[in-house]
């Protein structure tokens, strides 16, 4: 039987973790009674192909890339086979019920994406109102970030044109142009956990800040290039 949802993994140097994360996607899949219906793609932006050397799982399509994510998960929809493409950051886990929740949503034929809400892996207090925060903005704007595990349905992600190959912000250019179309995004509220290792290196406020800036400055027509610049230096 062919896989209904293909999870797209675009990876860089994460061979630490890797192995876990095909676990925990696996549980959630069988969680959905979908174990059978999931295809699961790792794409390696690394030329030493360091991530993709370490996964056990026989099962998993394994691709080498240029790096850059948006070219990476190009890459790995090139090789699905399935109606939905859900793209997955390497530090982000699925609830349980992930796989049941997104074919729910895509069964209506109005709805062509998606994304579920966010929870960070950390106590601090400041990380709650950076989660309702990104909850409430993503819900007034109709455009998700990345890390909320975006699903796509693959005709809708080819007559688009995929990613565009961009140094920043591929995820909020994708949903601008969805939008765009008129075609309708879907929340899911049960939330995706990602990890707080980026906020916890540069800082909480320091992160949030920057990436507000950046969002800004990106809806401003700043071109991608730019903010990849900006991004270091702010």
């Amino acid at each position: 039987m062919s896989p209904l949802i293909s999870v797209i993994i675009p990876v860089y140097c994460e061979s630490n973790g890797i192995n876990l994360t095909i676990d925990r996607i696996k549980s959630s899949a069988s969680a959905s009674g979908m174990i059978s219906l999931t295809e699961i793609i790792v794409v390696d932006g690394d030329p030493g192909k360091s991530t993709l050397k370490v996964i056990n799982d026989p099962d998993i399509i394994k691709k080498a890339s240029p790096a850059g994510r948006g070219v990476q998960m190009n890459n790995g929809a090139r090789a699905a086979t399935a109606d939905v493409l859900l793209f997955l950051h390497a530090d982000t886990i699925l609830p349980a019920n992930a796989f049941n929740k997104i074919l729910d949503v895509c069964r209506d034929k109005d709805i062509v994406a998606g994304a579920f809400d966010l929870v960070i892996d950390a106590p601090h207090p400041g990380f709650r109102l950076i989660e309702k925060t990104a909850s409430l903005r993503s819900r007034i704007t109709r455009i998700p970030f990345g890390d909320q595990a975006i699903f796509i349905k693959a005709d809708c992600f080819q007559r688009l044109g995929g990613y565009k190959p961009i140094a920043l912000m591929e995820d909020v250019d994708i949903m601008l142009r969805i939008r765009q179309r008129g075609h309708r995004i879907r929340f899911i509220s049960n939330p995706v956990v990602t990890s707080a290792r980026r906020w916890k290196k540069e800082g909480m406020i320091y992160t949030t800040i920057r990436n507000w800036i950046l969002q800004l400055l990106f809806y401003t027509g700043v071109s991608p290039e730019k903010l990849k610049n900006y991004y270091h230096s702010l």
